[in-house]
């Protein structure tokens, strides 16, 4: 199926064994109830594809689009294989490997809690501006400077929506001089045939298709100064456009300018943990443990929400309630979700058209009950 034949509203196209029947059929029924409701879900089992769906008059099956934070979920299976190779310990302090990162009293701040989101280093007092995560050593320079904004040894935690990206990346650069979504793209994109680009090339725009959003009202008062509006960036603009300017996605800002497709984000978490298409997983059982392992629970102090972090990826939990225990991934600001789920052996990916109110808590989450549901029945 080609981007020009697109699914008939209420019947999706595409693969569902009879396993996973089921999982066809709430799709579907998520189509039957909202006619321009349009999305993509894949999942794989034990390295084999056993859904691959879109659905939806704006959704086709090799159409890409942006995946917000779904971004950070990917960069971090990167950035596992530089632990995994012996480039970076975890319990070594950032300064380390990136020495100006000790300014303002951060010299004590290990990598897992940089990447953990307890370094309290959410953003700037008036943000940057996008073009601004495309010269990452000037952005990794400015946060490199500053004081945080809580005790990073205080046990608490704030999501740190754009300035993660920013450490991941500037850690890759420090230890490899390369760029993570270089590394990302050789070692992982290209050989495990993804279509989840960390950085979108020229040659694949005519695939992308742009993140909807229906019209909104004016928001209530949100003061860009407060922890919450310098996390969120706000005095740089609405964040949720990120994709849809084209320099942001080709440079593929690691926070949140990926663009891919549900298949490619469920690919490259199923090319993690149980390999696929003959080729053997990228990453070991124990660096799987080691990076998805819980490292924060509770109630997060940006956005006042119980959260739980592995490094970087999500782990899910009761509000999030998107696998087993062992499960660790990513959901996107537009309500896209990808994870692994070690106890299942599944990859998983969620990708919708339009911007979904309410996040990943809605269709993406009641998707992967129903593959859940669908293993635990056989």
């Amino acid at each position: 199926m080609t981007s020009t034949q697109l699914p008939a509203a209420g019947a999706s196209q595409g693969l569902a064994t009879e396993q996973f029947a089921g999982v066809r059929e709430l799709f579907d029924s998520m189509l039957d109830a909202h006619p321009r409701y349009s999305a993509q879900v894949a999942v794989y089992l034990g390295g084999t594809r056993v859904v691959d769906l879109a659905g939806g008059p704006d959704s086709a099956a090799d159409s890409l689009t942006g995946v917000f934070s779904c971004s950070k979920g990917v960069s971090a299976l990167a950035f596992s294989l530089l632990v995994q190779d012996g480039l970076v310990d975890l319990d070594a302090t950032v300064a380390t490997y990136w020495p100006e990162f000790a300014q303002a009293g951060k010299g004590a701040v290990t990598v897992r809690q940089l990447l953990s989101h307890q370094a309290g280093l959410v953003g700037v007092q008036g943000g940057f501006a996008m073009e601004d995560y495309n010269d990452l050593p000037a952005v990794a320079d400015r946060l490199a400077s500053m004081a945080p904004m809580w005790r990073p040894d205080s046990g608490t935690f704030g999501y740190h929506a754009l300035t993660m990206g920013v450490f991941l990346e500037e850690l890759c650069r420090r230890v490899t001089g390369e760029r993570l979504q270089d590394v990302y793209d050789r070692r992982i994109r290209a050989p495990y045939a993804a279509d989840m680009f960390l950085g979108l090339p020229e040659s694949e725009e005519s695939r992308f298709r742009p993140v909807l959003f229906d019209e909104q009202p004016a928001p209530a008062f949100f003061d860009p100064h407060s922890i919450a509006g310098v996390a969120g960036n706000v005095q740089a603009g609405n964040l949720l456009g990120l994709p849809n300017i084209r320099s942001v996605r080709a440079a593929g800002s690691c926070s949140g300018a990926g663009v891919g497709s549900a298949d490619g984000l469920a690919r490259v978490y199923a090319g993690a943990l149980t390999g696929i298409d003959g080729l053997p997983p990228f990453l070991t059982p124990e660096t799987i443990a080691l990076m998805s392992q819980e490292q924060v629970w509770g109630l997060d102090r940006v956005f006042c929400e119980i959260s739980s972090f592995a490094v970087t990826f999500m782990k899910a939990n009761p509000r999030m309630d998107f696998g087993s225990a062992q499960a660790f991934g990513h959901d996107g600001a537009n309500a896209s979700l990808g994870f692994a789920d070690p106890l299942y052996g599944v990859g998983f990916g969620y990708v919708p058209a339009w911007n979904e109110e309410g996040g990943t808590a809605g269709r993406g989450m009641q998707l992967s009950a129903a593959v859940r549901k669908a293993i635990l029945m056989a």
